[in-house]
């Protein structure tokens, strides 16, 4: 695949006083490991411009409808936006926290799609499925 994807993915995590500072940034890490990293305060913020790893995760667990349905239902424009579980992503797996907050803080994951157009960069993180397996294009 020749495409060109120009990404922006901003990610934050609360830090805890209870919680220790490493295993949040390796918790985004695991999931965003093209992640720049940046400790401040009571938070860890990053920036990607990928999303490759992410999508090799969704594969792996077969929950391409479920980020897809996280994707646009959050849509704003050329943004979507999720949020997961840390634990979750501490152990290697992406978890989307929906519902009631986590009580650990959430990773608020924010990604603003360039080129292509946010549906072409959906599809290609996490394609449309057939009985849940990617349809080739």
């Amino acid at each position: 695949m020749t495409d060109i994807y120009r990404v922006d993915v901003e990610i934050t995590a609360p830090v805890y006083d209870t919680e220790v500072t490493s295993r949040v940034a390796d918790a985004i890490v695991n999931i965003f490991p093209n992640a720049d990293l940046e400790e401040g305060f009571g938070e860890i913020s990053a920036s990607a411009h990928s999303m490759d790893h992410f999508s090799e995760l969704l594969h792996r667990q077969e929950i391409l409808d479920t980020a897809r349905g996280e994707f646009f239902g959050s849509r704003e424009g050329d943004t979507f936006s999720f949020a997961l579980k840390k634990q979750a992503a501490f152990e290697d797996r992406v978890n989307f926290s929906v519902g009631e907050p986590d009580e650990l803080g959430e990773i608020a994951v924010r990604v603003r799609v360039e080129e292509p157009t946010l549906e072409e960069y959906v599809d290609h993180i996490a394609p449309p499925t057939e009985d849940g397996r990617p349809i080739d294009p």
